[in-house]
């Protein structure tokens, strides 16, 4: 544990998700201290699951968390690719031992709230670490040599001040439009449905891989999460969004109804879960600025992609690791801060672009996903693999 100067003004972070949590425990490996601003009373254990690729494995090992991780997180053994209405096996892509031995670090599969309370504890038990909890944040301001928080809790306001702020408060970042000035991320035309379900409620087939479903406009992702106990399943569509908020309980059959011509080995799946919650998939544009002096964006709040890289976790680990690196070296917040967007800008847009990439790969039909599937099947395991080195074999550098 690290022993933090108490005469170092501390570092002001916007959010207590992965990318904040992340963020506060990299800083106090390195002796910087934060405040951690959370709206939420408390880290609820909600949501679905999310992909951990060796690139997040090395940032979070480092950090001291993997065996506490590995506690509720499954490593499968591959991705099998499915056909979504032929139902046929179009390709493995070898994990598991292979992925260790390629880049030195497990894929791991894991529920989001078990990731959040792994980063949560760590926090908690680390030096130099405030966590605030049930506060909003109104406004920030820069004044010369610190940023300035207007904050509210039960209707009072309060001032916070620090050498910096990092906006990790997801994709619609407050920070990002009331104090950078920058437009909102946008609706894609996709809509994600997310249900978890227990382990035993699965075909055995099912429970030591992540399944990708590939289909003319959708796909289905699924995998074991929560130490193998429970499956998470993520329904991914094109469509309009008509609710009034952002996301909310879905409508089973009209669900199911989608997906009637798909292979009956999917739809079994799909007709496990007795509920299902959606969410409206929003993004970012590449070319956005994250730093403002005294202010930077990281994680969703810098460069919210949509799923299709299983990626979002893993590049705000990235960026807590870079942002804490930059800070412990840089002269000044403002020269740390711009060392950070010029380390990450780069490597987090080529990953943008792979979404979108794969958001049109996934959902081709007719002679597209024909060529497609023959492609696939044509390279070996290991080629196709290997076409992602350079995104799973990224690791931090190592400390001087």
């Amino acid at each position: 544990m690290s022993t933090l100067s108490p005469a170092r003004e501390p570092l002001l972070i916007a959010g207590a998700g992965i990318g904040g949590l992340t963020t506060a425990v990299a800083l106090s490996r390195r002796s910087i201290p934060s405040v951690v601003v959370e709206q939420a009373e408390e880290l609820a254990p909600v949501g679905s699951g999310l992909q951990l690729s060796p690139n997040a494995v090395h940032v979070l090992r480092r950090l001291g968390l993997e065996e506490a991780l590995l506690r509720h997180a499954v490593a499968p053994r591959a991705v099998s690719i499915q056909g979504g209405e032929s139902g046929r096996t179009i390709a493995e892509v070898p994990l598991g031992a292979t992925a260790v031995e390629r880049y030195g670090a497990p894929y791991l599969v894991i529920h989001r709230a078990d990731l959040q309370g792994v980063l949560h504890e760590a926090a908690k038990l680390s030096a130099g670490i405030t966590l605030t909890f049930g506060t909003g944040l109104v406004d920030a301001r820069q004044t010369e040599g610190r940023v300035r928080l207007t904050t509210e809790r039960n209707g009072l306001s309060d001032i916070l001040a620090g050498s910096g702020l990092v906006a990790a408060d997801g994709v619609w970042s407050t920070v990002r439009r009331k104090v950078m000035n920058i437009r909102q991320a946008v609706y894609s035309g996709r809509t994600a449905y997310r249900a978890v379900i227990p382990i035993d409620d699965v075909p055995p087939e099912w429970r030591d891989v992540t399944g990708l479903w590939m289909g003319r406009d959708a796909h289905v992702v699924h995998y074991p999460v929560s130490a193998g106990t429970r499956f998470n399943i993520v329904v991914v569509v094109k469509e309009d969004w008509r609710e009034e908020t952002w996301s909310g309980p879905a409508d089973r059959g009209a669900l199911l109804a989608r997906f009637a011509r798909w292979s009956p080995r999917c739809r079994g799946l799909l007709e496990r879960p007795e509920s299902w919650l959606k969410w409206a998939l929003c993004g970012m544009d590449p070319g956005m600025r994250w730093v403002d002096g005294r202010v930077a964006l990281l994680g969703d709040a810098a460069h919210a992609m949509l799923p299709f890289a299983a990626q979002g976790a893993a590049m705000s680990i990235e960026d807590a690791d870079a942002l804490a690196r930059a800070m412990e070296t840089a002269g000044d917040v403002p020269e740390a801060f711009a060392a950070y967007e010029a380390a990450r800008h780069g490597r987090a847009e080529r990953v943008l672009r792979l979404a979108r990439e794969n958001d049109r790969i996934y959902h081709m039909s007719g002679p597209m996903a024909f060529a497609r599937d023959m492609v696939m099947r044509t390279l070996s395991p290991e080629r196709l693999l290997a076409r992602l080195d350079w995104l799973y074999g990224w690791q931090p550098p190592r400390d001087a």
